[in-house]
């Protein structure tokens, strides 16, 4: 007899097999998984780092009232006490004279000033030596003024203020002098329109030294938006040292727009570090004339191709002869598609037969940028409505509103600039010409 013997099961040997490439394929899922969240942690983290820690200087002298810094003022009296006050009234006198004030008695001016701000001083047992700032409440002072006191002529300029030291370009990327100097300028008497960032949360990242290297127009239109800008105004300073510790000389470039244009330049120096503060200080001031003069020489006029369209309007004569020349080739194509010689002829002859008499030819239409005060709704209009009706005028386009300022806009007209001027002026407008540009008012 043969003994049977029973076969071994071999069954579940095969299920553990086909397990570990599924196991296998979840670790590397897993893995890839992990990976990514990490690059993701990693990228957040690097984003975070940009933006994050101590950056930011909220613009701190924003106030609309008078403000006059830099006055030296040399007293002695009879006491400490003495000297400061007498010292105090001629600070307060010179001034009034700087923002060209009419006579008034001591009481009346005293009356109008709201701070003494007090930038240096020494004071002895007799004499009183120092650098004083006087600050005029403007709702007392502008009847005195005038109204022109507090008019902003400029459309909104952004202020990218960049400072270069030791090889480094640096805006808002971290706290700096010249940030703080311009984020104490109170720009209560300038014409220009600042729009100041505080450097904090993303301005690092939009507005820094890179951008004002840039052309693109549509990078600017999108910077400009984001800040409701028009233009942009670079001021540049750059310190350099003697030594660590000692003086220091300050080279100072003020430029506008994309294009980089320059505007002007100085220097300026300081005897210790202690005194470059100061020195930047009086810089800002003389950017802010500088800005000032570029503007009633007609260069701050708003760039047309940081427009929404992205270009500027096309003079209607060049657009004619364009759309003649699209007509002429569409007239030789068909032509030559029909198997016919063009007939050059015949459209010589209408060409000198529809164009008009040299004397009989029409003065060419020019885009002219016109600044105007729009202290409420209605003036804007109704100066909107004047400009419609002068003689010449073939459109117009706002460029830049600003309620409670001056807005601009962009008016085809049929002759000179001049030409528009004199007929402004005889509508009863305060005309002040500049370079293709005009500035009006009432």
């Amino acid at each position: 007899m043969t003994a049977s013997v029973p076969a071994l099961p071999v069954g579940p040997a095969r299920p553990v097999a086909a397990a570990r490439p599924r196991a296998r394929r979840r670790l590397r899922s897993l893995g890839a998984a992990l990976g990514a969240l990490a690059l993701f942690g990693g990228g957040c983290a690097l984003v975070l780092a940009q933006v994050a820690g101590e950056r930011g200087i909220a613009p701190t002298a924003s106030s609309v009232d008078i403000e006059v810094r830099a006055i030296e003022v040399d007293v002695t009296a009879d006491s400490a006490a003495q000297a400061r006050e007498e010292a105090w009234r001629e600070a307060q006198r010179k001034a009034w004279e700087r923002v060209d004030g009419p006579e008034i008695s001591d009481s009346q001016l005293a009356s109008l000033v709201s701070a003494i701000v007090i930038e240096r001083e020494n004071v002895g047992p007799r004499r009183y030596i120092a650098r004083l700032g006087v600050v005029f409440d403007r709702q007392r002072a502008e009847r005195f003024l005038g109204g022109q006191a507090r008019q902003r002529a400029s459309a909104p300029m952004l202020l990218i203020p960049v400072m270069a030291s030791g090889g480094t370009y640096t805006t808002f990327e971290r706290r700096n002098q010249w940030q703080r100097a311009w984020a104490e300028f109170n720009p209560g008497t300038s014409r220009i329109d600042y729009v100041r960032p505080s450097g904090a949360g993303g301005d690092s990242l939009l507005v820094n030294f890179g951008q004002t290297r840039r052309r693109s127009r549509a990078w600017w239109r999108t910077t400009l938006d984001q800040y409701g800008a028009a233009d942009a105004l670079v001021p540049i300073a750059r310190l350099d040292y003697q030594f660590p510790g000692g003086p220091a000389r300050g080279i100072f470039t003020a430029r506008y727009g994309p294009d980089s244009t320059l505007l002007g330049e100085f220097e300026l120096e300081a005897e210790s570090p202690d005194e470059v503060p100061a020195m930047l200080a009086e810089a800002v001031r003389r950017f802010d004339r500088i800005f000032e003069t570029a503007l009633q020489e007609g260069k701050l006029t708003p760039d047309p191709t940081l427009r929404e369209d992205g270009s500027g309007d096309i003079d209607p004569a060049l657009r004619r002869l364009i759309e003649l020349g699209r007509a002429i080739r569409d007239r030789d194509e068909a032509a030559r598609e029909e198997g016919a010689p063009p007939p050059p002829t015949e459209i010589e002859t209408d060409t000198a037969e529809d164009a008009p008499a040299p004397a009989e030819t029409a003065a060419p239409v020019r885009a002219i940028t016109v600044q105007f005060a729009s202290p409420d709704a209605a003036t804007f209009d109704a100066t909107l409505s004047a400009m419609r009706a002068v003689p010449g005028v073939r459109g117009l386009a706002v460029t830049s509103t600003a309620m409670g300022g001056t807005s601009v806009m962009s008016v085809r007209y049929a002759g000179s600039l001049d030409g528009l001027a004199e007929a402004l002026v005889e509508r009863g407008y305060a005309v002040d010409r500049g370079a293709g540009a005009l500035a009006i008012s009432r």
